[in-house]
């Protein structure tokens, strides 16, 4: 199962809205065909990993396959997975995770229990759950799993009093942030990061895929020069606007391949909670937002965040004038701050990568 989950995270950027899966076909302790579900629309892992068993010139009749997700018992880009392991004559699906989606739920199983087939499910549950997050909170609530990044000092500044910021952290997280930028399929800034870092908000990993750019900019103050308005026609850009924007600005960007979309709430700003109906409604499934402090906030407040990645450098900057990852009003006391739940802890470099759930309360 520890093989699969690792074939299923090699399709990380390329199957969404679809879940990450992997399988494993085992016969007289030998495997004898792997595969997982490498893009959209492609051949599922289940699928794959049976046409390897022919490859190989090995048959699947009597062995067990091991995969990361229930099997599909629905049609939908491909036939259904439950179909291809009975025609297989396999003798035994171990399952790691069950599926949520209202279209299989249990379905699956009981189908191929219904064949004949011995099924065992939970099988590293947990570990199979983690690489599914995103699909689990899509297809459940239909709106994107939003998570929140920011890198930081030992003493909680996102930058020096000047505003410097590169690099805070080393390049090992830096290279972990970018398979962030791989696996969600937006990311979002304020428009005062641009304004003061003009970046590209692109995927730099080999072979990575790059996530929609959003903007939240209520007054269309992005310079029409910037990176990302210069490579909008390529990399696709949609800038969130409030009740104030220009309309020749508009104009302007639409003219440059942005999107302008007017989303404005009750202060003029943009309206989070409506981006995120409104990214759910074009299939996107998952959002990322790195920045600024006051975005970070905002975005907590509205109760859209579901996960935190908090990098930490082992720098101290000092400085009362020097941000913090997230500003805005703030709590009053001490019972009234965002509640977290430790997921995830590990060593990146010099760095510490900290890992939270965001309490459901928000999200309600």
């Amino acid at each position: 199962m520890r093989r699969a989950i690792q074939l299923a995270a090699e399709g990380e950027g390329k199957t969404r809205p679809n879940p990450l899966v992997g399988a494993v076909v085992v016969k007289d302790g030998r495997i004898i065909g792997e595969g997982y579900h490498t893009k959209y629309g492609s051949l599922h892992a289940e699928r794959e990993a049976l046409a390897d068993c022919v490859r190989r010139g090995e048959s699947p009749k009597g062995a067990d396959i091991y995969v990361t997700l229930e099997p599909c018992c629905h049609t939908g880009k491909q036939p259904p997975c439950t179909e291809a392991l009975v025609d297989s004559g396999v003798g035994r699906v171990i399952i790691g995770s069950a599926d949520p989606n209202p279209l299989v739920s249990g379905k699956g199983i009981a189908y191929l229990r219904q064949h004949g087939i011995q099924v065992e499910t939970g099988f590293l549950k947990e570990e199979c759950d983690a690489l599914n997050s995103i699909f689990f909170h899509y297809i459940t609530t239909g709106k994107p799993y939003v998570a929140l990044k920011y890198a930081m000092t030992a003493d909680g500044r996102i930058a020096t009093v000047t505003g410097a910021s590169k690099w805070i952290t080393g390049e090992e997280a830096r290279n972990h942030a970018h398979r962030l930028r791989n696996r969600y399929a937006a990311i979002l800034v304020g428009i005062n990061t641009v304004l003061a870092d003009n970046p590209m908000l692109n995927c730099r990993l080999p072979g990575g895929v790059n996530p929609l750019r959003i903007v939240l900019d209520s007054k269309l103050r992005i310079p029409l020069e910037s990176n990302l308005v210069q490579t909008a026609r390529d990399i696709p850009l949609m800038v969130v606007c409030g009740g104030k924007a220009s309309a020749d600005k508009k104009g302007a960007l639409e003219q440059m391949g942005a999107e302008v979309l007017s989303l404005p709430g009750a202060d003029g700003r943009p309206d989070l909670k409506a981006l995120v109906s409104e990214l759910g409604r074009r299939s996107i499934d998952s959002l990322l937002i790195e920045g600024g402090s006051q975005v970070h906030y905002s975005a907590l407040e509205a109760g859209i965040v579901n996960h935190i990645y908090s990098y930490v450098a082992p720098k101290i900057f000092g400085g009362e004038r020097a941000l913090g990852p997230v500003s805005g009003a703030g709590a009053q006391q001490v019972a009234d701050a965002f509640q977290l739940c430790r997921t995830r802890t590990q060593i990146l470099g010099d760095d510490i990568l900290i890992e939270y759930e965001v309490s459901k309360c928000l999200q309600e």
